[in-house]
């Protein structure tokens, strides 16, 4: 892997990306890849960053192929799969990998974007991007960066996967997907990617335009225009980017979301201060409530009528803000 890029002739650098439902997608696709594969692989699954690194294990022991968690400076062998440890990005560099804590992509560390992006830059039309089951659009970003740079997209078939979001996302935004595929084929068209020779065909201007527009963002440059949002991570202003029909969003330091991410956050810190709005409500109740019966023992009724009235007030907020809270606030 660490010759020159123009001397290689097939598909050799296969990235999989994936998210809820992953790890089984994963074990399945790995048993039916042969030992004697002609690329190497890297993989990323979003986990928790204190989750145990236990998908290397599993995957060792679900395949042929050898599996290990991906070091930082490790060069690539073809006939390897590696794996993104938690709170890392994996990326891949010109003969090696590379690991970073750099600011979460969709709120995640490891993130797909990143993987598939660098590969995308570093090797062009030798990759193979694979989107597989899990939710939200974590992925289509690095997807459409692999498709500007002539590499090969394969994304599972949406009504095959456990979750079909990710899926989903990456057909509605990313052009020309070269296979939609149920997991239990994709195994076959990888291996033959892999031996099959990479296209030389040019890239058409706008193309290359937006290829490198999208490469800005693993370069940390902002591109687009200022947004009226704020940053759900660091609270920063967030910049609006356009890359070809998707929607997506990035801060200063380097936080980027997509539209679907972003709206899930967003109800997530509105859920967040909803319940922060009750709690104060119900603690206002309790103050007022304790500042009456106070001022009952000192016989000022009136006062007292005024804070139990205030009590009551606060109660009957909360429990509107209650309401709403257990009807639910869903993003689909």
């Amino acid at each position: 892997m660490a010759q020159k890029q123009q001397q290689a002739s097939v598909h050799d650098l296969i990235v999989i990306g994936g998210s809820a439902g992953g790890v089984t997608a994963l074990t399945d696709l790995v048993k039916q890849l042969p030992a004697a594969l002609n690329a190497a692989v890297m993989v990323v699954v979003h986990v928790h960053s204190e989750s145990p690194s236990i998908l290397t294990e599993i995957l060792n022991s679900a395949g042929k192929l050898p599996v290990s968690t991906a070091q930082d400076g490790e060069a690539i062998e073809k006939g390897r799969i590696y794996v993104a440890p938690p709170d890392y990005h994996l990326r891949v560099k010109p003969g090696y990998l590379q690991l970073t804590k750099g600011p979460r992509e969709n709120h995640h560390r490891p993130a797909i974007d990143p993987l598939f992006r660098s590969a995308a830059q570093a090797y062009g039309r030798r990759v193979v991007a694979v989107v597989l089951t899990g939710m939200l659009d974590d992925g289509t970003a690095g997807l459409m960066a692999v498709k500007m740079r002539g590499g090969v997209a394969v994304v599972q078939d949406p009504d095959d996967a456990m979750y079909s979001s990710m899926p989903h996302s990456a057909l509605e935004n990313v052009d020309n997907i070269d296979y939609i595929l149920p997991l239990s084929e994709i195994p076959s068209i990888l291996v033959t990617l892999a031996n099959t020779p990479t296209e030389n065909s040019q890239q058409s201007n706008l193309e290359s335009d937006l290829a490198q527009s999208n490469m800005e963002a693993e370069s940390g440059d902002l591109a687009g225009k200022p947004s009226t949002f704020t940053c759900p991570d660091c609270g920063g202003s967030l910049w609006e980017i356009e890359e070809g029909k998707m929607l997506r969003f990035k801060c200063h330091v380097g936080h980027a979301f997509g539209a679907k991410t972003l709206l899930a956050m967003q109800s997530e810190v509105l859920e967040e201060a909803l319940w922060s709005a009750m709690r104060a409500l119900q603690e206002k109740a309790m103050l007022s409530e304790r500042m009456a019966s106070k001022m009952r023992d000192r016989n000022l009724k009136l006062a007292a009528q005024q804070m139990e009235r205030e009590a009551e007030a606060a109660k009957q907020r909360s429990q509107l803000i209650r309401e709403v809270l257990e009807k639910g606030i869903e993003v689909k």
